[in-house]
């Protein structure tokens, strides 16, 4: 392409400070150096974690940035020694990559990586060094992604390639949240065909993971909101229980093990409260229930009595649902191709990222499953 080799002054919503509405700038982005993809995002949606960033954890070193992780394009040029992708070839963005060489990536036990970003940055959710500058100052890359940009640049241990058939507005979703969700589910939880399972919060991730423990078999699938409006969606994606924690006097715990017999056999919780984090650990049923935390938080400890776990139940952790990126998004674009998986119907707002701070207040409010933003044309 024309550009290849320059830098591209381009359109990208920066977030100068936290707390504040981001500020649709001109930036430069430099070409991609050695063993990095330089790609033209099409479509980007916003996601809990760019909200946590900028109105949660507000760690002052992680600014100014540019936010964004769940997104698609295509390659626009490609650095020295990258012979995996050419210009043109459709792509996601990775926040979690996959060198393939590390103890982590060899291991099948596990999706984690020991070159990305997050390795001793995590407060900052970005890393040291970044290809984006604005007014003079530079500016960091979210999750090593940085997808509210027209262009951004990724190594590319960080970058899966797609079917060229994908349409991106839609399998950007998989660049985070339904992968998560589905994955916690199926991979991380191992749900078993005729169990019960308590899906808690049903935002993409929930509903990703209700959808997850349908595909895995589950017989019945408990959704847990404190809102009902979701509950009707939730019920497209497989939910065949609902359960209003305020609609009780008691705690959800004790209200979900009434209804199962003594607890369910997964629960998974997608909120990103530690206090709900224990109630779904408390949820499962003894012996062998199995919880996982898939929500991100790093704001507080989570706790529970030794009991709750000394009689049996497990629990665990999920990144990015398990998937090893590189290889397993493809195979979940595949999936949507297939009519295996459900993209279209997380989908209720489609913006432009001129309009990211009314994406921001639908998600605040709860008003929104995922809102995609075109930020470039096809």
């Amino acid at each position: 392409m024309a550009t290849a080799g320059k830098v591209i002054k381009c359109k990208a919503a920066v977030a100068w400070e936290p707390n504040k509405p981001l500020v649709i700038e001109e930036v430069e982005v430099a070409p991609p150096e050695a063993n990095e993809v330089r790609i033209k995002i099409v479509a980007t949606a916003l996601c809990h974690s760019d909200l946590y960033h900028l109105l949660e954890s507000m760690h002052e070193d992680g600014f100014p940035v540019i936010l964004g992780h769940e997104a698609a394009g295509f390659v626009e040029s490609v650095g020295p020694g990258v012979t995996e992708f050419q210009p043109g070839d459709k792509v996601i963005p990775l926040f979690i990559s996959q060198c393939g060489e590390c103890r982590f990536c060899v291991s099948p036990k596990t999706n984690q990586c020991e070159k990305g970003w997050s390795i001793g940055r995590l407060n900052e959710m970005s890393p040291a060094e970044s290809r984006f500058t604005c007014k003079g100052k530079k500016v960091l890359q979210f999750a090593g992604t940085s997808t509210f940009s027209e262009y951004t640049v990724v190594n590319q241990m960080a970058v899966a390639k797609i079917d060229p058939a994908a349409p991106l507005d839609k399998v950007c979703l998989l660049g985070c949240g339904v992968c998560t969700g589905y994955g916690a589910a199926v991979n991380t939880a191992k749900v078993e065909p005729g169990s019960t399972c308590a899906v808690f919060g049903l935002g993409a991730v929930g509903l990703a993971a209700v959808m997850g423990c349908k595909a895995a078999g589950a017989k019945r699938i408990f959704a847990v909101d404190i809102n009902p409006d979701k509950f009707e969606k939730a019920k497209v994606f497989g939910a065949t229980d609902f359960v209003n924690p305020k609609d009780h006097s008691k705690p959800v715990s004790e209200v979900l093990s009434e209804m199962t017999d003594g607890g369910v056999d997964f629960s998974l919780e997608c909120v990103g409260n530690v206090a709900v984090m224990r109630s779904a650990l408390e949820s499962c049923v003894r012996g062998w229930g199995v919880s996982v935390l898939v929500g991100w938080t790093d704001m507080a400890d989570v706790a529970t009595r030794p009991f709750q776990l000394l009689s049996g139940r497990t629990w665990k952790g999920s990144l990015f649902g398990g998937f090893k990126g590189k290889q397993d998004v493809p195979q979940m674009v595949k999936k949507y191709l297939d009519k295996k998986v459900k993209l279209d119907e997380f989908i209720t707002h489609t913006m432009t990222l001129d309009q990211v701070n009314d994406a921001i207040e639908l998600m605040k409010q709860g008003k929104c499953i995922r809102t995609v933003m075109n930020v470039s044309s096809q």
